[in-house]
């Protein structure tokens, strides 16, 4: 539902979030306000802090929803690869970068240092749910450690991010490449992380 929409239908808060994702899409977290949200809505600047006491608040209600989003669809993704522990993995990249093209709320925004401030609970066991969700499929690979789980973890999304991040800034026009092109390059890549000799 577009955020424009959401308004229509009178639940302003809603829409809020909605406009909030389609900016963050758009315009990535350093272009994003509480002032640039509302224009998008044609609302006062006052509005939305009816619902939200400022923009740290309004990024942490996004943040939450992404982060569900995200652990649902690395899940999706995992399942749908089948089993072998290294396909798994991989496909949460292509998740990754399906998910921050549609949403434009990566890890960057989900994790922002700005928000650690928030008294968020469910917020919160949304964040560690997705963490633990691709810190399993880590652990699936064979990965001995914690610290190895971990950096897995960060060199699989490292991929996935660089490869949105360069789909966004233009860097695969001229090919005229998609999303799901770009999303089947990040899993590719994201499969030569797991040593030869795990499972």
């Amino acid at each position: 539902m577009s955020a424009n929409r959401a308004y229509h239908h009178g639940d302003l808060r809603a829409a809020l979030i909605a406009a909030s994702f389609e900016l963050l899409a758009e315009c990535g977290l350093q272009k994003f306000s509480v002032a640039a949200v509302a224009r998008r809505l044609q609302v006062s600047s006052a509005a939305p802090y009816r619902h939200f006491p400022d923009r740290d608040h309004l990024l942490a209600a996004v943040s939450g929803i992404a982060a569900r989003e995200l652990t649902a669809a690395v899940r999706a993704a995992a399942d749908a690869a089948g089993t072998d522990p290294g396909d798994r993995m991989a496909a949460a990249a292509g998740a990754y970068v399906r998910h921050v093209a549609r949403t434009g709320a990566g890890l960057p925004v989900i994790y922002a240092a700005e928000l650690s401030r928030i008294e968020d609970d469910g917020r919160r066991e949304d964040t560690r749910a997705l963490m633990e969700t691709l810190m399993d499929l880590a652990g699936e690979t064979g990965a001995g450690t914690y610290r190895e789980a971990l950096l897995l973890v960060e060199a699989t999304i490292a991929v996935a991010h660089g490869y949105i991040a360069l789909f966004a800034d233009g860097f695969f026009t001229k090919g005229h490449h998609t999303t799901e092109d770009i999303a089947a390059r990040a899993i590719e890549a994201a499969r030569t992380l797991v040593p030869s000799g795990r499972p």
